[in-house]
């Protein structure tokens, strides 16, 4: 075989990473190879050639800090890395770790022999990758954010011990995008997937002498590549292109049955870890640009994690913009939660700004415009937390709603029953009414918040209902690890039980909190599992827990099929109700019926609302021009308390429309175990009796 001709048009600095030159794509085809590292004066890129040898050449351009030339012939899936010239290289190339591509498609790893002590295990290659995918006719769903439920969930514990899914696929992208987990999810009745880290990611060195590895994914390596062990075993061994087929396939299945695809991401930090360990990439390529470093040239760490990158960086920007571009045009993903997203937002004084230029350029992005943006809006740096202050165009996760909302149904009542007090109903109020003490002052509504009770990070919805302590002991870190402050209630008893009185109140409480989250203003985010009575039996920190304690469960008991349907439910007289409201509906406050009543179905005053022993209200929702209203009673007491609905003077008086008198339809009863058949109908005024530590929603 010939060499072919000599290329006489000049290399360019964009686009970043290792792309076909004009185009052209073969084992003949030469590359453009680019890569930023400002503060190395040569480059030279290695490259394996088809026959297995190594190669490489130098990028003869220079510019911006940008390296640059054309290369090749580079045949597809070759492995490769890049190396400062002139400088000793660490090993034999193909083994020893040289510096990854920032921008790679793919990377693969490559087992080394057992050393010494401290020696590495593996090292890790870029793999130069493009790829085409069918489509068909599959589109993104565009949900509005006010028709929205978020489902957080792991790719590989969602399905790895599904009965129903085959062996094969479990725990993988394609099951996944099984008819089987589809169905639950459709059935359900959420609209969403947030899948935890997807992007290739490694283990934290401390976890491997313990037999454990990183299983939540927060130690990005590759910004642009999938993770592979998330495929099944024939998409790993066909190699890096069947992965990207696997994955996308996933992607197209869900957006086939209507479900968004939103990535847990993780810009914050690298996999790199402390300043003293290897350079793996971006160490190597420009430690100085891409950390954020203080005055003495220690590393600034607001992620605990080791290192930061340094969001004052434009480079650093632009880096973080590519990869949320190349996510959603090439994989057609709808949406990204930004984990630590203050860290993304502090200037050069490592100052936290609403008008930060990545938090204005994600906005302003027209491949990004549709895309749903939600911020983790906290970090371990100072004034790290900002809930409710980041900018038009983002949603926020809120912490303010889960510790109200467990507060409420746990904490108090735990108090309660040991012959204190609990609260007043005006944090709870608050919360489920949107939260617009935290979220006006930014222009936005309730639909910018994200109203979450569980996430990954801390106990399962079960898990407070049943442990007061955490049980960390198998992260191998003495229990050390975690949150202290869970605001749980075990009902009398911690953890495992068979006495039949504290599973019964475990299961009410679990039915109130799902069904405070599901009739919130704002986007509830459920917890896969939660739907079930998943536990990870006391364990608020799994994230190095790759085993049956953190994967989902799918259980045929009596239990689970209890909370399964009352889900369901809840879910289903959210969906029936909004779609019965104006579009606007809750954006539009002026638009909007968010009345409060007392047990006397008056409203309520404010020594009612201040006054802890006030622990049973009303809430009546509706909007102008809608066709139905929904009226739910919170009882957080432990007594049987009689109520007096809204009588029809009071509602007419609150300018509510429709005709009077008005009819209320019982639908849901959290002390009943959940679904009400409906056939009782009361009438505006009417008394009714709502059970102890409850939640009861009518439609009228």
């Amino acid at each position: 075989m010939t060499n072919p001709a000599p290329l006489t048009r000049a290399s360019r600095e964009f686009p970043l990473g290792l792309h076909p030159a004009r185009g052209a794509w073969g084992a003949d085809a030469h590359a453009n190879a680019a890569v930023w590292a400002p503060g190395i004066a040569s480059m030279d890129v290695h490259w394996r050639r088809a026959d297995g040898t190594w190669t490489s050449e130098t990028l003869v351009g220079l510019d911006g800090g940008v390296h640059h030339g054309l290369v090749g012939p580079v045949p597809p899936g070759a492995l490769y890395a890049f190396w400062p010239t002139g400088k000793d290289l660490p090993g034999a190339v193909g083994e020893a770790q040289l510096l990854l591509d920032p921008y790679a498609r793919a990377i693969e790893t490559i087992p080394l022999d057992p050393g010494p002590a401290e020696t590495p295990s593996r090292s890790y290659y870029s793999v130069f990758l493009e790829h085409t995918f069918d489509w068909g006719t599959s589109e993104r769903p565009l949900t509005p954010w006010r028709d929205t439920v978020v489902y957080e969930a792991h790719v590989k514990g969602l399905t790895k011990l599904h009965p129903d899914v085959p062996e094969r696929l479990r725990g993988t992208y394609a099951g996944l995008a099984h008819p089987v987990m589809i169905a639950h999810l459709r059935d359900l009745g959420v609209t969403a997937v947030q899948l935890l880290p997807v992007h290739s990611h490694i283990d934290e060195p401390h976890l491997e002498p313990l037999g454990l590895g990183n299983y939540w994914g927060y130690n990005t390596l590759g910004f642009f590549a999938a993770h592979t062990d998330y495929a099944t075993v024939e998409a790993r061994a066909a190699g890096p292109t069947a992965v990207l087929d696997e994955f996308k396939g996933m992607v197209r299945a869900l957006h086939e049955a209507g479900l968004e695809v939103i990535l847990d991401v993780v810009y914050n930090h690298t996999a790199e870890g402390e300043q003293h360990r290897p350079a793996l990439c971006w160490r190597g390529l420009g430690d100085a640009d891409y950390y954020r470093h203080d005055t003495t040239g220690r590393y600034v760490d607001t992620t605990g994690c080791g290192n930061t990158l340094d969001f004052s960086q434009p480079r650093v920007v632009e880096f973080a913009l590519d990869s949320l571009r190349y996510w959603v045009e090439e994989f057609k993903i709808d949406g990204f939660r930004f984990d630590l997203a203050v860290s993304l937002g502090r200037d050069e004084h490592n100052a936290f700004t609403q008008r930060h230029p990545f938090l204005v350029a994600v906005r302003a992005s027209e491949a990004l415009r549709g895309t749903k943006l939600i911020a983790e809006p906290w970090d371990l740096g100072p004034d790290g937390w900002r809930t409710g202050q980041f900018p038009v165009g983002w949603a926020d996760w809120n912490d303010g709603f889960r510790d109200t909302v467990r507060d409420f149904w746990l904490h108090d009542i735990a108090a309660i029953a040991h012959g204190g007090t609990g609260s007043s109903p005006g944090r709870l109020a608050g919360s489920l009414a949107g939260s617009a003490e935290l979220f006006a002052a930014s222009g936005r509504s309730a639909l910018a918040s994200i109203n979450l009770v569980t996430a990954h990070d801390g106990f399962t919805l079960a898990d407070l209902t049943a442990y007061e302590r955490k049980h960390n002991e198998a992260n191998g870190e003495e229990n050390r690890d975690g949150h202290n402050d869970n605001r749980s209630y075990n009902h009398g008893a911690e953890g495992r039980t068979e006495d039949e009185g504290i599973l019964a109140r475990r299961e009410r409480s679990a039915r109130n909190i799902m069904a405070s989250l599901l009739i919130s203003l704002g986007v509830p985010m459920l917890m896969a599992g939660d739907e079930l009575g998943r536990t990870q039996h006391g364990n608020n920190n799994a994230y190095c827990q790759d085993n049956e304690l953190t994967w989902v469960h799918w259980p045929d008991d009596a239990a689970s099929r209890r909370m399964l349907e009352a889900t369901r439910t809840l879910l289903s007289i959210r969906r029936d109700f909004l779609a019965r409201q104006p579009s606007t509906f809750p954006s539009r406050a002026d638009q909007s019926t968010l009345l409060w009543f007392s047990t006397a179905g008056l409203p309520m005053t404010a020594q009612e609302w201040n006054d802890p022993r006030t622990r049973t209200v009303q809430l009546l929702l509706g909007s102008t021009g809608g066709t139905i209203n929904g009226l739910v009673v919170i009882n957080g007491s432990l007594e049987d308390t009689r109520i007096h609905l809204p009588s029809a003077w009071i509602l007419q008086g609150q300018g509510v429309e429709g005709e009077q008198p008005r009819w209320f339809t019982p639908t849901f009863d959290s002390a009943a175990g959940g679904p009400v058949d409906g056939t009782l109908r009361l009438r505006s005024g009417d008394g009714d009796t709502v059970a102890a530590d409850s939640v009861r929603i009518y439609r009228c």
